[in-house]
């Protein structure tokens, strides 16, 4: 059973049928939406400012969500996939956004809806992704538009995917197809 940590009088409010390892951490000021995922050795760190989960949201595991102290909150909208060994601090992510493996995203940045920063970049503090947008490097600059329909294609299929993995461990009896 993951580790769930009430702190400072916030309790973390997890939302229906979410899947959260054994080991990952979820502590304080968390509120995650239904139907999400929280991987292997993932910590979210709600002990200092609030982070707000939408709904199908995947956080892959080894990640860390944390934020500044009375400065940053974390915002993530709903069917956003978070790769592997993600560390977001602070920041905003839209919808259908994905954040690539081993990507740094920084306090106050933002992430539009159904834009891609690639395996690991590192977005500075207050960078803007605009909707659609492909950043990578380090620091993560523009590379160019996505295709909007490839964008949808893909960010849906990994975020979908992933609520499928879940249900492999919540519902071992059901079909694996979703």
């Amino acid at each position: 059973m993951a580790l769930i940590i009430p702190l400072r009088g916030f309790t973390p409010d997890i939302g229906r049928d979410c899947f959260l390892a054994e080991n990952a951490t979820v502590i304080g000021d968390v509120t995650m939406g239904d139907e999400c995922s929280v991987w292997f050795n993932t910590v979210l760190r709600g002990d200092v400012n609030t982070i707000t989960i939408g709904n199908r949201v995947n956080i892959q595991d080894g990640s860390v969500l944390h934020t500044l102290y009375q400065k940053s909150t974390i915002e993530i909208g709903d069917d956003v996939s978070i790769g592997h060994n993600v560390t977001i601090h602070g920041a905003k992510i839209h919808d259908y956004a994905l954040i690539g493996m081993g990507a740094v995203v920084m306090d106050d940045a933002e992430v539009g809806r159904g834009a891609i920063v690639a395996a690991g970049s590192v977005v500075l503090s207050r960078t803007k992704i605009g909707e659609g947008e492909l950043w990578g490097g380090a620091p993560a600059k523009f590379i160019k538009m996505v295709d909007p329909e490839q964008s949808r294609e893909i960010n849906r299929k990994i975020a979908h995917n992933y609520l499928m993995y879940s249900r492999w461990y919540t519902h071992p009896d059901e079909p694996t197809e979703i």
